[in-house]
């Protein structure tokens, strides 16, 4: 096994983790935002206030892009599996 292989590698898999966590955080990140500025502006400072909307965005989040991100996983898998035979030779 080479080290550019070892490097693509890596980097394949830093790309497909980047990919699988961006439809979750990026609701998260957009409902904390706009919660945290409506409380700002009303200077109500309430922990579940933030919480629950969060945790409401995550799940539809991924409700919605769950079956995308189980199949590129799958995928991503399979083709490390297949790819085993030619690194060790």
């Amino acid at each position: 096994m080479t080290d550019s292989a070892v490097i693509e590698i890596a980097l394949q898999t830093m790309v497909v983790a980047l990919k699988l966590c961006l439809p979750i955080l990026i609701p998260a990140l957009v409902i904390g935002f706009v919660i945290s500025l409506i409380q700002s502006m009303t200077q109500i400072q309430e922990f579940t206030l933030a919480f629950v909307p969060k945790l409401v965005g995550v799940g539809v989040a991924l409700l919605v892009s769950g079956n995308w991100m189980l199949h590129t996983l799958i995928s991503y898998t399979q083709d490390l599996f297949a790819r085993i035979p030619g690194l060790l030779g």
